[in-house]
């Protein structure tokens, strides 16, 4: 059988998320989270209010208000939870390196191959792969390179 896990904060507590949420220095989404664990409380209402009337209440899915209260139950204390966490690392280290941009923006500056009147992004890409710079690149990043430094292949 599952337990119902409850909020029951303390005046502190109530005082820190009453006061964040309605400074308005803060981010939307944090101040909103606050707002719904302040909802939950069951120390501030005699019935204690269900997911669904928070939800009503705060224009989220119930879900949501289920996923902040998880949040908030998980976090240390009151602080901790009204924070955004920081990513360790970028989702996608980037493929391009300094030293791949290098080696691509020397071969646009060089000499065309033999048969064509000019490079192309698609050119580009595949001939830095042939030169093995780099394992795959797509025209694409190729041509976000050469947009990013300014050098027109026209």
């Amino acid at each position: 059988m599952k337990t119902k896990k409850i909020i029951r904060l303390t005046k502190a507590e109530i005082k820190e998320l009453e006061d964040f949420s309605t400074n308005g220095r803060h981010n939307a989404h944090l101040i909103k989270r606050a707002r719904v664990i302040l909802e939950l409380n069951i120390s501030k209402y005699i019935i204690p209010r269900t997911q669904e009337e928070v939800a009503d209440k705060v224009g989220l899915s119930r879900q949501a208000i289920n996923d902040i209260k998880t949040d908030f139950l998980k976090a240390e204390n009151v602080s901790e939870f009204l924070q955004r966490k920081k990513r360790k690392n970028p989702p996608v280290e980037p493929k391009i390196t300094g030293d791949v941009e290098a080696h691509i923006i020397a071969l646009a500056c060089g000499e065309v191959p033999e048969g064509f009147s000019r490079w192309t992004v698609r050119l580009l890409a595949q001939k830095s792969v042939e030169l093995k710079y780099i394992d795959s690149v797509s025209p694409i990043t190729v041509n976000r390179l050469l947009k990013k430094i300014n050098l027109s292949l026209i």
